[in-house]
């Protein structure tokens, strides 16, 4: 089948230029899911020198979309707001002081972008995507149906392709979602995985491979990737492009996304169908028990730590 045009009006913010933003700006181009992509980030030169390499790669691709750099106010007022900002890991600093520093960072983000338009979605893609979700929905002043992170999108798709080359068949052949809190305390729901609609015990018999290797697997395969270049930036610029074609050209695809969980109070994946006004609704997938309970543990650990923060 082949793609849709570009949406003739549609605009998309991505706020922070750097690794992932770029990456991400790339997908959308060669994906021509808009058409304007407007590049904001505090690093004028950096955010500038991208908005000319990635003007080359629209001339390139003929799809007529347009690369310019904006301020924080204009990504507001745009129809998706793709939010990459967020700083590296400083010498000898530790994951809280990197969370806490984020945190910041978002914070002001956000509020140098609010009132956002109204009808406006934002996507968050920095880390960790799940507490950073959660706080942007409560500064954003929008329904919680259009404000979500990436999640555990990715993860899902690298397993399934892993997956996919144990069992010997299509990757998109394969129903598998990583679930839950993104990160150590993910879940793999493998109790309601299926090969094109066949559990997936009756395909593959369990002395083929473990579960809990596979899994384990695609969480180093991340960490790998990260330790290496710094970022997992294509697969995640892919996801993101995915995620924004969804919305725009209203297809109603099924994605593990990070979004409100009323029962918790906070954000985290869950399979939700998207379309052009954000979450349609979220799918209850079958899980068992365990699988449940390790949801349910991790969505706790997380409320916990955004009350700590909130007071």
């Amino acid at each position: 089948m082949p793609p849709p045009s570009t949406n003739p009006t549609a605009r998309i913010a991505i706020v922070g230029a750097g690794q992932v933003g770029g990456a991400v700006a790339y997908a959308l181009i060669l994906g021509s899911v808009a058409c304007e992509l407007l590049l904001i980030d505090v690093k004028v030169d950096l955010r500038d020198g991208q908005v000319r390499d990635l003007s080359d790669v629209a001339y390139a691709t003929g799809g007529g979309m347009r690369v310019r750099a904006a301020t924080h106010h204009e990504a507001g007022q745009c129809d998706i707001v793709v939010i990459t900002a967020g700083s590296k890991y400083g010498f000898g600093e530790t994951s809280i002081q990197h969370m806490q520093r984020n945190i910041s960072v978002i914070r002001n983000v956000v509020k140098a972008m609010t009132p956002f338009r109204s009808d406006a979605i934002v996507l968050v893609v920095s880390n960790p995507v799940d507490l950073l979700t959660s706080i942007v929905q409560e500064l954003a002043g929008l329904p919680k149906s259009q404000v979500f992170g990436s999640g555990t999108f990715l993860d899902s798709v690298r397993l399934r392709g892993l997956l996919a080359d144990k069992a010997g068949v299509a990757a998109n052949s394969i129903q598998l979602f990583v679930l839950g809190v993104h990160g150590d305390c993910q879940v793999v729901a493998w109790s309601s995985a299926t090969i094109h609609g066949i559990p997936l015990d009756k395909v593959l018999s369990p002395d083929g491979f473990s579960h809990d290797e596979l899994a384990q697997e695609c969480k180093e395969r991340a960490e790998n990737i990260f330790h290496a270049k710094g970022a997992t930036q294509f697969g995640v610029g892919s996801v993101v492009a995915s995620i924004c074609a969804s919305i725009l050209f209203d297809k109603r695809d099924v994605r593990p996304i990070s979004h409100f969980q009323p029962e918790f109070g906070c954000c985290f994946s869950l399979p939700v169908i998207l379309g052009r006004k954000g979450i349609i609704k979220t799918i209850k997938i079958p899980l068992g028990s365990e699988e449940n309970a390790a949801i349910a543990r991790s969505a706790e650990r997380l409320k916990s730590t955004l009350e700590r923060i909130d007071t």
